[in-house]
């Protein structure tokens, strides 16, 4: 029987040895920086799955991954070694790839901080030496332009310790950042000035208005949101009709909102009296007038059933559109 040969006998052959932890202990003592090296503690090697899974659900891998403790404390050392025939331009941002994903696994698994990552490459390729930089940063058309970037802290915005006369001066961003640092503050008019200031200035036109108005109601804190928007009115007359349009279908909507409750807790009431007579539990799933009607249908004692202290109509197992439940008072 003729065995079959593989495409990547190299590879093959790389994997197959370094995936023996003595082996892999002999390289690592030879080739760690001495700095991680004199870290890690070696009777603690672990070699871990090199698969990963991108948000898009593709695999890629890794040659060998192993996983080492270190001799301070409770961190890890991970050690992704790559093996390589010939030279990738790339390759440094590959291994970087492979470091961020061995970190996010290390996060998912529970840990709270980050683990160093060593990235390494073995060549053997017949272009010699490796031609290219091992360094990702070196792959950026600027290098120290990304270095200054990577090597600092991420810029923050952090618009809750701006003055808000600063943020009045930040032109067409200006009404997003008050809304956003002010949104769960449940008295608005201490911002009604600086709003109206903004708006003054021309740079927001009426659909983002309405948008961030509507994204204050729907999501803000704001205790008296009809109050706040006719106070802003006032100081916005060319704004008035779009301010109080928005004024007038929050309060539509909270009118909808007043008689779909009534007509819930109708329902609950019909419920728990008819639960009464028979001296049973009012199941927990009849909070809405649906589930409500769910219960009266499967009910076998809810049935057009006269009681001493109550008449209930129920609905029949399959209800005429439009059909509605009927409450008798009290006899």
């Amino acid at each position: 029987m003729k065995k079959r040969m593989t495409s990547t006998p190299h590879d093959a052959v790389f994997k197959r040895f370094l995936r023996h932890p003595e082996t892999a202990t002999d390289f690592l003592t030879l080739y760690l920086p001495e700095a991680i090296r004199q870290r890690c503690d070696f009777s603690t090697l672990r070699l871990q799955s090199a698969s990963f899974i991108d948000e898009d659900l593709r695999a890629w891998y890794s040659d060998v991954l192993w996983s080492v403790q270190t001799t301070c404390g409770t961190g890890y050392v991970y050690v992704v070694i790559e093996h390589q025939s010939s030279s990738d331009s790339h390759m440094a941002f590959r291994l970087m790839r492979y470091a961020i994903a061995a970190m996010q696994r290390h996060l998912d698994a529970g840990y709270k901080t980050l683990p160093l990552v060593v990235p390494m490459l073995f060549y053997h390729g017949a272009t010699s030496p490796y031609p290219f930089s091992l360094n990702w940063l070196d792959e950026f058309a600027d290098p120290q332009l990304a270095k200054t970037l990577y090597g600092c802290p991420f810029p923050l915005i952090d618009v809750t310790v701006m003055p808000d006369d600063d943020i009045v001066q930040h032109r067409r961003v200006a009404l997003l950042e008050l809304m956003q640092k002010h949104i769960r503050q449940r008295d608005l008019s201490g911002i009604t000035e600086s709003l109206a200031a903004v708006v003054m200035l021309g740079y927001t036109n009426r659909r983002q208005l309405r948008m961030l108005f509507h994204y204050m109601l729907q999501y803000g804190n704001t205790a008296e949101p009809g109050v706040f928007l006719r106070r802003l009115a006032r100081r916005l007359p060319q704004y008035e009709e779009t301010l109080m349009s928005i004024a007038q279908k929050l309060k539509q909507e909270g009118r909808q909102q007043g008689r779909l409750e009534g007509r819930e807790e109708g329902h609950r009431r019909a419920c728990r009296k008819a639960a009464d007579a028979r001296r049973c539990a009012l199941p927990a799933v009849c909070y809405r007038m649906a589930s409500t009607k769910r219960w009266y249908r499967r009910s076998p004692d809810c049935r057009l059933m006269n009681y001493s202290r109550c008449v209930v109509n129920v609905l029949p197992r399959q209800p005429l559109p439009g059909a509605k439940i009927r409450r008798a008072g009290l006899r």
